[in-house]
């Protein structure tokens, strides 16, 4: 089996109505760090923040978090993931960047612990914490073998199909 590596930084995004946490890699896709929170303003807005950040950093890919559809009640028709689905999907017709999702489940509780540690305010908003773990997971399971790096500019084709 051949090494899986990723090339280049990767920008983690932590989805929500009201903030989307923003974390980054090294660029040897070893470590995630906690980068911005930003404010939701409009998509556009919104869009083009995520893509100034991925170019100041020389970002090879976006990592989205998409959260589960475990605990939805029965009666939604549009749950949560479905919502960033959508979201994720209106971000990749604004860049050619490749868009992985990836899974967010338990994020919260560990952005909670890593606050702690950093010494937070109980209220301060935790979404770049959340996005860092979820970044962290993500590079950690490609390193693993169980998930496959983002693809490269050649091997992605039309980075504007559906995801």
């Amino acid at each position: 089996m051949s090494e899986q590596r990723i090339r280049g930084r990767l920008i983690g995004v932590d989805f929500g109505l009201v903030r989307v946490g923003v974390a980054v890699s090294d660029a040897t896709g070893m470590l995630a760090r906690e980068l911005t929170i930003i404010t939701r303003a409009s998509k556009r807005e919104d869009f083009a923040r995520l893509n100034a950040i991925a170019a100041e950093h020389d970002a090879s890919a976006f990592i989205v978090g998409i959260p589960s559809d475990y605990d939805a009640p029965p009666d939604v028709e549009y749950t949560q993931a479905d919502r960033v689905r959508t979201w994720a999907a209106r971000l990749g017709e604004t860049t050619a960047l490749p868009i992985i999702l990836w899974d967010e489940q338990l994020t919260s509780v560990d952005a909670s612990e890593l606050a702690r540690l950093h010494k937070r305010p109980p209220r301060a908003p935790l979404d770049d914490l959340a996005a860092r773990v979820m970044l962290q997971s993500y590079l950690d399971a490609v390193r693993a073998g169980l998930a496959a790096p983002p693809p490269t500019p050649d091997e992605q084709g039309n980075p504007n199909e559906p995801l």
